[in-house]
C-alpha cells in the first residue's frame, strides 16, 4: 500500500505538472503570436483580438492595459497575488476554484513599444482531474491487490514458521507433564529441522536415563524388601536369645551383663529397623492397604497411650462420642510416633488435642521443647532424616515420622509440622471422617 500510494502522488504531481506546463506553453506562444511584435495602441478592439485568439476550447483568455481589459475570462477570477507576479515580469500561474471546479489560471506580461499588456487564461483541470482519479482507482486496486497477497504470503510464511514452534512447545508441555514419549516430526532441513533433531535426541537421551534410574529405583526397593524379609528370620532368633540373655543378666559378671543389655538393646533396634523398612517397601509398591472400621477416637487415643504406658505423662483434651472410619493400627502407628518423639524429644507438659471439624477429625500433639529450627521443618517428614541440630541425638532410624505421614495420606489425610507460639513444636494430624472417600 505505501507503494501503491508512493506511485500515486508521483504520478499526480506529474500530470498535474504537464497540464500546467500545457497552459502555460500555450500562453507564451500565443502572446508572441498575437501582441508581442504588435505595436498598435493598446485599444479595447486589440485587447480583444488577442483575448479572442488565446482563447480556444480548452482555454479563456482576457487581456488587460491599464484600465482597459477585454475577453471571455472575468478579472474577478485572477487573484491580486497574480495579478502582482505578472506585473513583475514573470509567467506566473495559480490553482482556483470556480464553481467548485479546479482550474489553471496563467499569466504573463507583454512589452510592445510603449505599452504594456497582461494576458491571462483560464484552463480547466478536469481532464487532469479526470486522468487523476483513475490513476487513483488503479493505484488502490493495485495496493489492496499486493496487500492482500502479500498478508497471504505473510500467513503462509507465518504459519510455515510457527507451526514447527507450536509443535516445540506442546511436545516440551507434554514432556514437562510426565510424556517422555513425545516427540516431533522432522520436515526439511533448515534451522528448525535442526532444533527439532536435537529436541527428539535430547528427548531420547532423557527417557533412556529416567528408565535407567526406574530400573535402579525399583531394584534399590526389592533389595530393601527382600533384605529385610530376609533378616526378619534371623532376627527372631537373635532377639530371642536376647531376651534370654537379658532375663540371666543379673546373674553374670558385670561386664558380661552390661554386654548382654547392650546386644539385647541393638537387636530390638535392628529389629524395629527391619519393620520400619519392610513398612516403607509397602508404601513404595504400593501394597499397604486400610483396613476401615467405624473407631470411638477418643477412645482409640486412650487405648494407643495406655498400651505403651502414656497415659500419666500426656495431657489430653478430647471430645466424647467422635466416630469416625478409620484403620485404628495405622492411626496407632502414627500417634506411637508423635507421641513419642514428644516424650523423647521435646519438653513437658506434652498435650494431645482431638478436634472436630466438618468432614475432619483434626489431631495435634504438642510439646514445649525447643522446638524445630527453620532449616528443619522443610525435612522432618524426611527418610532417614534426623533433627540433630535442634533435639538430642536419637537412637531411630530416621523412618518414624516418614511412616505416620504415609499413614496419613493414605487415609486422604495429611500430617504438618510446625512451632507453638509459645515454643515447642506441634505436629497436626487431618484425616478424613469418612475414611478417605474424598
Amino acid at each position: 500500500m505505501a507503494v501503491a500510494g508512493g506511485m500515486y502522488l508521483k504520478a499526480r504531481s506529474v500530470i498535474l505538472e504537464q497540464a500546467q506546463d500545457a497552459a502555460l506553453l500555450a500562453l507564451t506562444d500565443g502572446v508572441d503570436r498575437l501582441a508581442r511584435f504588435d505595436s498598435s495602441p493598446p485599444t479595447r478592439d486589440r485587447l480583444q483580438r488577442i483575448a479572442s485568439g488565446l482563447s480556444d476550447r480548452d482555454d479563456t483568455a482576457v487581456a488587460v492595459s491599464g484600465d482597459l481589459s477585454a475577453g471571455g475570462l472575468p478579472l474577478s477570477v485572477v487573484t491580486p497575488e497574480l495579478r502582482d507576479a505578472v506585473r513583475g515580469g514573470r509567467v506566473a500561474w495559480q490553482r482556483v476554484s470556480v464553481d467548485g471546479v479546479t482550474q489553471l489560471v496563467s499569466g504573463t506580461r507583454v512589452v510592445s513599444g510603449s505599452s504594456v499588456l497582461e494576458v491571462y487564461t483560464l484552463r480547466s483541470l478536469a481532464p487532469a482531474a479526470v486522468s487523476i482519479g483513475e490513476l487513483s482507482t488503479r493505484a488502490w486496486a493495485f495496493g489492496g491487490a499486493a496487500l492482500v497477497f502479500a498478508l497471504v504470503l505473510a500467513l503462509l510464511a507465518a504459519w510455515s514458521v510457527l507451526r514447527p514452534v507450536r509443535e516445540l512447545g506442546e511436545a516440551a508441555r507434554r514432556m514437562g507433564s510426565g510424556d517422555l514419549k513425545s516427540r516431533l516430526d522432522v520436515r526439511g532441513s533448515d534451522e528448525l529441522a535442526g532444533l527439532a533433531v536435537t529436541f527428539n535426541d535430547t528427548a531420547d537421551a532423557l527417557d533412556q536415563r529416567v528408565d535407567q534410574l526406574r530400573r535402579m529405583e525399583a531394584d534399590a526397593r526389592r533389595f530393601v524388601a527382600d533384605v529385610s524379609h530376609e533378616l526378619r528370620t534371623p532376627l527372631s532368633a537373635m532377639t530371642a536369645v536376647a531376651d534370654v540373655l537379658e532375663e540371666e543378666a543379673g546373674t553374670l559378671p558385670a561386664d558380661a551383663a552390661q554386654a548382654a543389655r547392650l546386644v539385647g538393646q541393638e537387636t530390638h533396634n535392628l529389629t524395629r529397623l527391619v519393620n520400619d523398612l519392610m513398612e516403607i517397601s509397602r508404601f513404595d509398591s504400593g501394597a499397604a492397604a486400610l483396613v476401615l472400621d467405624d473407631v470411638d477416637v477418643a477412645e482409640a487415643v486412650r487405648a494407643s497411650l495406655r498400651a505403651r504406658g502414656w497415659l500419666d505423662s500426656v495431657d489430653t483434651a478430647m471430645p466424647q462420642d467422635l466416630v469416625a472410619r478409620l484403620d485404628p493400627r495405622r492411626v496407632d502407628v502414627v500417634l506411637a510416633n508423635l507421641v513419642g518423639n514428644a516424650l523423647r524429644h521435646g519438653g513437658e507438659p506434652v498435650t494431645l488435642t482431638v478436634a472436630a471439624e466438618p468432614g475432619w477429625v483434626v489431631i495435634a500433639v504438642a510439646d514445649r521443647g525447643p522446638g524445630l529450627s527453620a532449616d528443619v521443618l522443610p525435612h522432618v517428614f524426611d527418610r532417614f532424616y534426623k533433627a540433630d541440630s535442634s533435639r538430642a541425638r536419637s537412637t531411630g532410624s530416621g523412618l518414624g515420622l516418614a511412616i505416620a505421614r504415609e499413614n496419613a495420606l493414605l487415609h486422604g489425610g495429611e500430617l504438618t509440622a510446625g512451632n507453638h507460639p509459645e515454643g515447642g513444636a506441634v505436629f497436626t494430624l487431618r484425616l478424613p471422617d469418612s475414611g478417605g472417600d474424598r
